[in-house]
């Protein structure tokens, strides 16, 4: 894509600091930096989101996530965890519409990065979770 920034950090005609690279993927330094070592892991091929994933880029882009969070973990003894996230639409807070998957070290619960879900378990009965997982089910493909 000739507007999509990440196109142009794989490319190499923006500068990026590497983390890791190969054939497949590119992982390198968020200039937000949540917190000191957050990094971004893209697919070279440009694809929107995970919706556009098929089963080979998956696998080339999710097998390599263990690896660069151990490695990042590894590079400071302070690091006592991590947020692996991937957002997927605009209202998923989705901002660069070239999939990526942050990892964002964790310091301590005071390290200026939090995510809050809401628990609104008990807005549902047994019966409609089981309707929901069927209409999931329903359209998964084999």
């Amino acid at each position: 894509m000739n507007d999509c920034v990440f196109c142009k950090i794989v490319a190499g005609d923006i500068p990026s600091v590497t983390v890791y690279e190969d054939d497949e993927v590119k992982a390198f330094l968020d200039l937000s930096q949540a917190t000191p070592g957050h990094t971004l892991l893209v697919p070279k091929k440009h694809v929107k989101d995970i919706f556009e994933y098929d089963d080979k880029l998956a696998a080339a882009v999710f097998s390599r996530v263990p690896k660069i969070a151990r490695a990042i973990k590894a590079s400071d003894s302070r690091i006592t965890g991590m947020n692996i996230i991937n957002n997927n639409g605009e209202v998923a807070y989705q901002s660069v519409f070239h999939s990526h998957i942050h990892f964002i070290p964790r310091y301590s619960s005071d390290d200026d990065f939090s995510i809050h879900f809401g628990d609104h378990g008990d807005q549902y009965t047994h019966e409609q979770l089981v309707a929901i997982a069927a209409k999931i089910r329903k359209n998964l493909e084999d």
